[in-house]
């Protein structure tokens, strides 16, 4: 991989204590309702990558689809988390994306299905998923974007203090203020037309072994060598868990590196600026 400019930021250790400190002295990934997998797949988080479905030009996409550097991020548009991390990644879009050397492709992971106890943390991130990509099928993947990121910016998502999320009244009013047309959005959504796609992705990130949101793949073409391997670890040290461990794992060829929850911005350039250089 050719180095990129970008801000320098492993020379700025302090910063990555902080944000490790948040990380790791905060809830960032809500675990995921028991979902049926595949009997024929083992779902082993040190083989990831051989369960991560392929890239295509199917996936949401923003950024160069050919970029050295991929970000493939499993949300729920119903999880808070899910709204911090969006705003991490569109400023990691800002300052690698113009360049064409990192791609952001969103897959959904609603959390609407009833875990063990019965309980369904996100009743409506299904439905609003569906939102997502019927505004990809009105508006193309410039319409899905322009849909996604104003959900995440106007949804109060689910907390203790807004535990019913999103009024889903508001998503045809999203649809009309990024431009698509509104009695055809509305007639998408009702048909559930895109139901199975969204449930599809959620399979899919059982299968890979993802437990909650958001969590991503960060997706190079070149295996990197141990001593990347070992800087990476060093990057993610401030933010293990009071038992010890990572919010993060390699995978067996070297190639991903799955993060579970809201990394923050300066874990995520920190460990891009490192991808760059070897």
């Amino acid at each position: 991989m050719q180095p990129t400019k970008s801000s320098n930021i492993l020379n700025v250790p302090t910063a990555i204590i902080i944000a490790g400190a948040i990380v790791a002295g905060a809830v960032i990934w809500t675990k995921a309702p028991s979902a049926p997998i595949k009997q024929d797949v083992v779902a082993a988080i040190d083989s990831f990558e051989q369960q991560l479905k392929p890239i295509t030009a199917s996936d949401h996409i923003l950024g160069n689809p050919n970029a050295k550097l991929k970000v493939v991020e499993y949300s729920d548009p119903s999880c808070p988390y899910c709204k911090v991390f969006h705003n991490t990644m569109l400023q990691i879009m800002t300052t690698y994306g113009k360049s064409g050397n990192v791609a952001w492709v969103y897959r959904h992971y609603p959390l609407d299905k009833a875990d063990a106890s019965g309980r369904i943390l996100h009743p409506n991130a299904g439905h609003e998923a569906q939102a997502l990509e019927c505004a990809s099928d009105l508006g193309g993947n410039d319409g899905f974007w322009k849909y996604t990121n104003r959900l995440y910016s106007v949804t109060p998502s689910v907390t203790s203090d807004s535990p019913n999320g999103l009024d889903q009244k508001q998503l045809p009013i999203i649809a009309n203020t990024v431009g698509l047309n509104v009695e055809d959005f509305n007639n998408c959504l009702s048909t559930g037309k895109f139901k199975e796609k969204v449930d599809q992705d959620f399979l899919d990130g059982v299968n890979i072994g993802i437990q909650g949101t958001p969590a991503s793949i960060i997706v190079v073409d070149k295996a990197f060598p141990k001593a990347i391997k070992d800087k990476i670890m060093t990057i993610f040290e401030p933010t293990k868990g009071a038992s010890g461990e990572y919010p993060m794992h390699i995978s067996a060829d070297s190639k991903m590196i799955m993060l579970d929850g809201a990394m923050p911005p300066e874990i995520m350039k920190a460990t891009i600026d490192l991808l760059f250089t070897y």
